[in-house]
């Protein structure tokens, strides 16, 4: 995907609203360096509002799909993703960003959405995406079954250390 698609001239919208739709795919996320997404195919739209004092809204609304791996066995799951987000923008002296509102310069005029279109994907993927059931790599699956028996300080007979035993009984006195 050529990131250019996103870089919006603010002169050139008429007031009012203007619509754009595109999709970004897995060149988008190469090619804006994504850290945790790399893979995807996604559709946005962007409503733009223009109003006459050089205000502008971007509604941006999208949905698709991405690759990323799973926090249990760490295979590449594809999550499904929907968002809806909105930033105000104006032309103003100085390129500059805050909390409510982005200015950009007038004497520029460009305001490149490809960052926050990621963002929004981003921000859109839950904190904890995980395979269907049955479907995690069987074979990291017994691997963590293991090391978590270990780790709870269970021997291969199944008998707890005298240790975790001891601190067991701690944990339970009132």
């Amino acid at each position: 995907m050529d990131l250019d698609v996103l870089k919006l001239d603010l002169d050139r919208f008429e007031e009012g609203l203007t619509s754009l739709s595109f999709d970004v795919d897995d060149s988008f996320f190469e090619a804006v360096g994504a850290d945790e997404v790399h893979r995807g195919q996604v559709h946005v739209d962007l409503d733009i509002v223009r109003a006459n004092d050089d205000v502008f809204t971007l509604k941006f609304r999208g949905s698709g799909t991405v690759t990323l791996p799973c926090v249990v066995c760490l295979d590449d799951m594809e999550q499904p993703i929907e968002f809806e987000e909105q930033i105000c923008a104006k032309l103003g002296g100085e390129n500059s960003e805050d909390d409510d509102l982005v200015t950009v310069a007038e004497d520029e005029g460009i305001l490149d959405v490809s960052w926050y279109v990621y963002e929004f994907i981003d921000l859109a993927i839950p904190i904890r995406h995980v395979h269907a059931p049955g479907k995690c790599n069987p074979a990291m699956i017994r691997a963590l079954s293991e090391h978590s028996a270990v780790r709870s300080g269970e021997d291969s007979e199944g008998e707890v250390d005298p240790r975790w035993a001891a601190l067991s009984k701690l944990k339970f006195k009132n």
